[in-house]
């Protein structure tokens, strides 16, 4: 197996759940459908928020290359952060301190990433597992800011998913040179389908609190 095949294996293992995370339902279940500018915001400030602590503490339990990767994987979610908590700011009416409303551990994946172990794990969960889920829920922000007529925070969110683009092709890479035998890449797999699985569990235990059923209707 190499990079390729590993986020292909996964993208297909979990088709099902990535399509439903992408799909229109998403911001319903992480607003708890307050279909408002900020409570949009806060879900992606969150997630920013969640990365730069997990990162971070990554970084300082790494060594060599891996430390640094995570290091500087943990800079970008903080300009993540302090880029849309300046658009949540900037809201008419809205709490102008913002960060202080943001909560990591609020976020869905926070606690899956947060109990991973294992530098191959690690990458597999930040680089694949977690941009892949990013891919498709930025989708819904961009698609919520463009219905609102908000260019500016359109962008903004279309940044956001290039980002996570960018980090898994990254991944990639990483994981190509780091997996070396059959058992790296079954625990590089486990990993990433493991951060889906939590976005995806959380995303249909908040639709079926809300009495609203997280299949698509056909």
């Amino acid at each position: 197996m190499n990079g390729q095949e590993l986020v292909d294996t996964v993208r297909d293992a979990r088709a099902t759940e990535l399509d439903r995370l992408g799909s229109d339902k998403y911001l319903i279940a992480a607003t708890d459908a307050d279909l408002e500018r900020a409570p949009v915001l806060r879900t992606v400030a969150e997630s920013a928020a969640s990365g730069r602590e997990t990162f971070d503490r990554w970084a300082d339990e790494g060594v060599g290359d891996a430390a640094s990767t995570f290091e500087t994987a943990a800079e970008r979610e903080t300009d993540h952060f302090d880029r849309v908590v300046e658009s949540l700011a900037a809201l008419p009416n809205d709490d102008a301190d913002a960060a202080a409303t943001i909560d990591a551990d609020d976020e869905p994946l926070h606690a899956s990433l947060a109990e991973t172990d294992g530098t191959v794990e690690r990458l597999a969960a930040g680089f694949v597992g977690r941009p892949l889920v990013a891919d498709r829920t930025h989708l819904q922000v961009v698609n919520f800011f463009v219905n609102e007529a908000d260019e500016t925070r359109a962008d903004l969110a279309r940044d956001l998913r290039s980002d996570a683009n960018e980090r898994l092709q990254e991944g990639i890479t990483l994981l190509d040179a780091t997996c070396e035998t059959d058992s790296d890449w079954e625990r590089a797999e486990r990993g990433a389908v493991r951060v889906i699985d939590a976005a995806y569990d959380e995303y249909v235990g908040a639709l079926e609190a809300m009495g609203v059923d997280p299949k698509p209707v056909c």
